[in-house]
């Protein structure tokens, strides 16, 4: 019987099926003989570089993929964690997470736009790395002190060190990532990311399935997580990447040096978007920690989304700002990003009408109606958490950010009071509303700072 043209068609769909399977399956293999190969066989410097530099679609989708990945990881942490153990056992972890997540903004120390942007390579590639090491230490050592003077039980200081040490792997991988960025090979930095992120979930979840334990699944995570540094990130650095000159102490001092401006603002913000959190341990129940996690995600997704348009103009941005001629355009932009995060806002308070909160009572699967109100504070908050983090990268564009850093630490004192005293007073509500207030609070004043230096540059 003669073939059809859909006869025909299927045969074709079944043959570039099967194309694409050996495609993949070749990849992977390919990987792991290159790998084999330059471990055992000693020949690392003679490894030929396989993947190209200069790909700016495949750069874009790999980095965007790698990105949302990386930050859909805490919230997809955060579900499983509840669906299997419940609530109140799952805000341990998410409370355990949650200071992760702060001290990674120790682990990284603000490097990664200074690493990136110093083509010339003034500090050797060896130096940032041992740089990394120290501040994953310290970060390290900081997690614990925290558990220790939080007086934890077992089981939270294994869960806390389940999650510590994922992100310590994290801000790790982060100086590797850099590197592949820096020799303009984004999309593989977004490749690892992706994968490390993940193998987190996976591992997570199996595990926790399997054992109904948080402590197997933290654990589990972070080793998953090592696994993917161990036999993706770090040798697909050395293999795709110029070979470094040694270490130099002084290289690694000036790191620490240059980059504290940038590590102390970035961790202070982080310090103040998670302090309502804090004021919560030991007042609220565990399960409280969740609910506000699950209304402050989409405040999350928010600042990402914005930063989506924004940061890839920077030094754009950066360029109209030099020719005086053009600083009322660069008014305009700044104007034009800011109406969208208005934009973004609104649309964020029509998801939660419709959306939000009956998508939490699914994923969670307890009731979010109560949290309706909460929902909506924490969108507006979260609108202007994304119009903060523009105007502190058009600040530090003008070469101002040091005047920004002192608004964080006032904005940062101001937070801790308002969390503690309107959380005993209000609970939960006192938590979301000190939140908003400070993030009201900070627009006003990076704005009015933005204001200054537009005038004095007149």
């Amino acid at each position: 019987m003669p073939d059809t043209p859909s006869t025909h068609t299927n045969h074709s769909q079944h043959r570039r099926r099967k194309r694409q399977r050996q495609t993949f399956g070749s990849v992977i293999n390919g990987w792991w003989e290159r790998l084999f190969s330059a471990v055992f066989g000693g020949t690392w410097d003679e490894q030929p570089r396989m993947y190209e530099s200069g790909r700016s679609g495949r750069d874009y989708l790999l980095n965007t993929v790698g990105s949302v990945a990386w930050g859909a990881l805490f919230p997809l942490l955060t579900v499983v964690a509840t669906q299997l153990s419940g609530a109140e056992r799952a805000g341990h972890f998410t409370m355990a997470f949650t200071t992760a997540t702060l001290l990674l903004y120790v682990g990284n120390y603000g490097v990664k736009t200074f690493q990136v942007s110093d083509l010339e390579e003034t500090e050797s590639f060896s130096s940032y790395r041992a740089h990394r090491f120290i501040t994953c230490f310290i970060m390290l050592a900081l997690g614990f002190a925290y558990c220790a003077i939080r007086r934890y039980d077992r089981e939270m200081w294994l869960i806390s060190a389940g999650a510590y040490g994922f992100r310590a792997i994290d801000a790790l991988a982060d100086t590797y990532e850099a590197r592949l960025q820096q020799q303009d090979k984004l999309y593989l930095a977004g490749v690892s990311q992706a994968v490390r992120s993940v193998l987190g979930v996976t591992f997570f979840s199996l595990l926790l399935l399997i054992t109904k334990s948080l402590v197997v699944a933290s654990i589990g995570m972070a080793v998953a997580a090592l696994a993917s540094f161990v036999l993706l990130t770090a040798p697909l650095t050395r293999l795709e990447t110029p070979r470094p000159r040694p270490a130099a102490t002084i290289e690694i001092k000036e790191l620490f040096v240059e980059c504290f401006p940038s590590f102390l603002a970035l961790f202070l913000f982080a310090l103040i978007e998670n302090t309502p959190k804090y004021a919560m341990e030991g007042v609220l129940p565990y399960e409280s920690q969740v609910y506000f996690s699950a209304i402050f995600f989409p405040a999350q997704a928010m600042l990402m989304m914005v930063g989506f348009v924004y940061r890839p103009q920077l030094v754009r941005l950066a360029t109209i700002w030099t020719d005086p001629h053009k600083r009322l355009r660069f008014d305009l932009i700044v104007g034009a990003v800011l109406a969208v995060c208005g934009a973004v806002t609104l649309a964020g308070l029509a998801f939660a009408r419709w959306v939000a909160v009956p998508l939490g009572t699914l994923l969670y699967g307890t009731s979010f109606e109560p949290f309706r109100n909460a929902q909506y504070l924490m969108i507006i908050a979260g609108g202007l958490s994304a119009a903060i983090d523009f105007l502190y990268q058009i600040i530090t564009v003008l070469r101002q950010q040091a005047l920004a850093t002192r608004i964080y630490l006032v904005a940062t004192v101001l937070v801790i009071a308002m969390s503690v005293i309107l959380v005993r007073l209000y609970g939960f509500d006192g938590a979301v509303w000190s939140y908003l207030g400070v993030m009201a609070a900070l627009f006003g004043a990076l704005g009015g700072q933005y204001i200054f230096i537009r005038m004095r540059a007149q």
